[in-house]
């Protein structure tokens, strides 16, 4: 039995799992974001591999949520303002395969949707480039090491230096925040 029994699952990559994971945490229904690697075929993935590329994994944050509280379509809205979903390459100063976006659909209800939210974001013309991150079946998810969990609490002067210093933070507010 699993403390998440009963809890609904999500799962996102979205570049630095530092980075997108506070902002499921601050969403009231969260009950937590784990950071870590999705998708690879890999029988196992941590850090060092996951970024040179090889095992193609992606950096990812999965979110259990309780679906009475806050529904996935809340989940994947914070998602896209998150990140730039034009960038092929990875997200703002992270580069590689390892950084690249998707949205990891978990059954056919979160396909639909997943693929609905990304279609209403091609059609809405917000972007001149084309809308590059994927929606993925998921496959898997390995949990990130211990001093990646957290990491915005744990080093949080590091982490808004990180995210401003990346681009992320200025990306953010240019293109989803300002009027």
């Amino acid at each position: 039995m699993s403390q998440f029994d009963g809890y609904e699952k999500a799962t996102f990559a979205g570049g630095c799992f530092w980075c997108i994971e506070p902002a499921f945490e601050e969403l009231d229904g969260v009950v937590e974001a784990i950071t870590g690697y999705a998708g690879g075929a890999e029988e196992d993935a941590n850090y060092y591999a996951v970024v040179s590329g090889k095992t193609g994994h992606r950096e990812a944050v999965e979110v259990f949520y309780d679906p009475q509280k806050v529904q996935y379509e809340d989940l994947l809205k914070v998602f896209w303002r998150q990140i730039d979903p034009t960038d092929a390459g990875g997200q703002f100063t992270d580069r590689g395969s390892g950084y690249k976006t998707a949205i990891y659909y978990h059954n056919e209800s979160q396909r639909v949707l997943a693929q609905k939210s990304k279609d209403d974001l091609i059609m809405s013309g917000k972007f001149d480039k084309p809308i590059v991150t994927e929606v993925l079946p998921f496959s898997t998810f390995f949990p990130a090491e211990d001093d990646h969990q957290g990491y915005y609490k744990k080093r949080a002067l590091h982490y808004q230096l990180y995210k401003a210093g990346s681009g992320r933070e200025g990306f953010i507010n240019e293109n989803w925040y300002k009027n």
